[in-house]
């Protein structure tokens, strides 16, 4: 009786909520396997490493360069609306690659217009989500464990779930990945249908509704949120760089040593710490606070990048990957309940959008300065250079974002 009651009084997220997160894991998952299938199909082409390599630029792309028009969109519709349209579209889009990877007539054009298609589309998806789950959670106090699921659902299928299905499915041909991420989106049609009633921003008097630079406005203007973008900002470049020179050092004839194949393990492992991180977080949120979750997360950073520096043990690396995996996933969380919390409900695309072309657009950046400092002072001076910096990033940390800030 006693453990009825303790269940029938736990709050729960709904129907509605139940729905978008039926509909992000789908879309999750058909993400991870377009994403393995559209290198392979260039290289399945001949093309070159460099034509090879314009798939993912063409893809990655697309957040720099539309972006803040996709807040805005996401901000004047009907949001679930619009992410029905625009998965419609993805279906669409991958049923005709597929269509055209069966047939053998598949180009090199194509698979480059479906991936700066599908990262637009992405843009659009992601910022419309974002806007969704504070209205589909009618309690602000449950925001936390929404995210957190949404987090998990999007770690497990996009890092743990979709490769290794893909790379099944590819080995029957890649019309088999193409055709399962077309039916993957297309399950979430119906999962969209369920949610009741309108998505569509009220916007107070006197706010223009579509303004392309709002949400850029309010991330700056409000100093946690542009203390907390900037941050991110800074740790996505450590990442970059780290991510790029990574392969060099571990895999033989690299200092670690691993096959290739232990390589992936060590991804594995970076997986699995974020969908940890993803069960942990709310524990964390409630025993230790906000603010000291997102100061270990800074932590975690320091330890992914500086832990190569002093030693080229796969253990040690592989435990930091752990740590860092769940620490990414922690301060996703944190970050978008408080940016859920502080943003008006008519800016919540737009300012989504917003930070993440800031905290996204510096990823080339990142691996820019990796490469520049690997060719210049061997691949050691990269985990050097970013785990001193990150150690200056938990200073800034500590100096700009204060605990109260980040009290409901």
């Amino acid at each position: 009786m006693v453990v009825s009651e303790v269940k029938q009084s736990r709050p729960r997220l709904g129907r509605d909520f139940g729905a978008l997160w039926g509909a992000t894991a789908a879309a999750n998952l058909g993400d991870a396997m377009y994403l393995i299938a559209l290198p392979l199909l260039a290289l399945h082409l001949h093309a070159s490493p460099g034509q090879v390599a314009a798939v993912t630029v063409l893809y990655t792309l697309a957040w720099p360069v539309f972006g803040l028009p996709a807040g805005v969109l996401a901000d004047r519709v009907d949001r679930r609306r619009l992410v029905v349209i625009v998965n419609g579209c993805r279906v669409a889009a991958l049923g005709a690659l597929t269509m055209l990877v069966a047939s053998g007539t598949i180009g090199l054009g194509w698979v480059y217009a479906a991936a700066l298609l599908l990262g637009v589309a992405e843009t659009i998806v992601d910022s419309s989500f974002a806007a969704l789950i504070p209205a589909t959670v009618h309690d602000p106090a449950l925001l936390g464990r929404a995210n957190a699921r949404l987090e998990f659902a999007i770690s497990a299928n996009n890092q743990f779930i979709g490769p290794p299905l893909a790379g099944l499915l590819a080995a029957a041909g890649l019309a088999w990945v193409t055709g399962a991420s077309s039916l993957l989106y297309l399950t979430t049609l119906p999962l969209l249908a369920l949610m009741a009633g309108s998505y569509r921003a009220t916007v107070p008097a006197g706010r223009e509704r579509g303004a392309l630079t709002a949400g850029l406005r309010f991330v700056w203007r409000h100093r946690l949120l542009r203390s907390l973008t900037l941050i991110t900002a800074a740790m996505n470049i450590f990442w970059s760089a780290w991510l790029a020179v990574l392969v060099v050092y571990v895999v033989s004839p690299g200092p670690v040593g691993l096959s290739p194949a232990g390589y992936g393990l060590l991804l594995t492992v970076m997986a699995a710490g974020s969908i940890a991180g993803s069960a942990l977080v709310e524990p964390m949120r409630r025993r230790l606070g906000d603010h000291r979750v997102l100061a270990l997360d800074v932590v975690g950073t320091i330890l992914l990048i500086g832990i190569p520096a002093v030693t080229a043990n796969p253990f040690a690396i592989g435990a930091a990957m752990l740590v860092g995996g769940a620490g990414s996933t922690v301060w996703r969380v944190i970050s978008a309940v408080v940016r859920q919390r502080l943003t008006p409900p008519d800016l919540l695309g737009r300012v989504y959008s917003a930070s993440r072309v800031i905290s996204w657009g510096v990823l080339p950046v990142g691996a820019g300065l990796g490469a520049l400092l690997a060719e210049a002072y061997g691949v050691r001076s990269v985990f050097v250079v970013g785990g001193l910096a990150s150690l200056a990033l938990l200073v800034a940390y500590g100096l700009t974002v204060r605990p109260a800030d980040l009290v409901p």
